[in-house]
């Protein structure tokens, strides 16, 4: 067994962490499962998400845990250095970067797949330079000019995520007559703006963007609509785990499931979104959804 350093970054180091290298984790996108649904394990490398925010802020936390989904059998890990949940404040690119990086580059030589959570383009290019492999963005309309290009110079699969406004205004636009037809065509059209810009169709992952701009209304809407998503030729994502609209559905005695009494929940999302075709999922517990999007799999294939 190999001994990685503990990596520079946002807190104090704890210990050496140890790096396995497996054999048969994919080092690229092209080895990502095509028989079942992929898992993305979501890591927060901050100290205000909604779910697990301060968790994972300290470096070497971050990259154990980063470990500790991988090892799972999550497909890829999703690094993500600023909060996107309703009025979080934005976090400067350089203190973005000094978040993310060590991890990136930490989870990347012990042999995991990355994916960059930012909506900067300078953390994405610095962290594609650093190993990672897919670029997710929930900017959605509000992108970063920069982005388009990154993506269509280096090729690599770029998540574009449905959302109204910024993470302080996005709550007050959720309003719609037709929240399925609505998203699909805001979706559509921001999807053409980056093909202009020279990003290869087959590069864009869509993703419908629950919880953002919508209500618990609009988030079911979708949920029960995806098959419309995955009929527009994309790859989808779907990103349920722990959010809001969960909470309000799991309300016990009057009082909301706190985000990490959520889990269950967020694997019957889990499977749903397997069982309509998405490419892709987010998910907290990556290890039991693995499992979740296993069995929806065999179910598929047993019809």
């Amino acid at each position: 067994m190999d001994s990685l350093a503990a990596a520079p970054g946002t807190g104090p180091a704890t210990s050496p962490l140890p790096v396995i290298r497996p054999v048969r984790t994919p080092r690229t996108v092209a080895g990502l499962p095509t028989d079942r649904t992929v898992v993305m394990g979501i890591l927060n490398v901050t100290p205000d998400s909604f779910s697990d925010g301060g968790k994972y802020s300290v470096t070497d936390e971050a990259i154990k845990h980063g470990l500790r989904m991988h090892y799972a059998g999550a497909d890829v890990i999703d690094v993500g250095g600023e909060s996107s949940r309703p009025n979080a404040r934005p976090v400067p690119v350089e203190e973005e970067l000094a978040r993310v990086l060590p991890v990136v580059k930490a989870l990347v030589t012990a042999g995991a797949l990355v994916s960059i959570d930012t909506m900067h383009a300078e953390t994405a290019r610095q962290a594609l330079d650093a190993g990672a492999a897919i670029v997710n963005d929930v900017s959605g309309e509000e992108f970063d000019p920069a982005m388009p290009d990154l993506v269509a110079e280096r090729g690599v699969p770029y998540v574009l995520t449905h959302r109204r406004g910024t993470a302080e205004t996005m709550d007050a636009l959720a309003t719609y007559d037709d929240v399925v037809g609505e998203v699909v065509a805001e979706l559509t059209a921001l999807r053409d703006r980056f093909v202009a810009a020279g990003v290869a169709a087959e590069q864009i992952i869509l993703d419908p963007g629950l919880g953002f701009a919508k209500t618990d209304e609009h988030n079911w809407a979708v949920i029960r609509s995806l098959g419309t998503f995955t009929a527009l030729g994309h790859r989808v994502l779907v990103g349920a785990s722990r959010k809001r609209f969960l909470g309000t559905l799991l309300t016990s005695a009057g009082r909301t499931a706190a985000p990490a009494e959520r889990d269950h929940g967020s694997l019957a999302v889990a499977t749903l979104a397997a069982a309509a075709g998405a490419w892709g999922v987010r998910a907290h517990d990556a290890a039991a959804t693995v499992d979740a999007v296993k069995v929806a799999a065999a179910a598929g294939q047993r019809r």
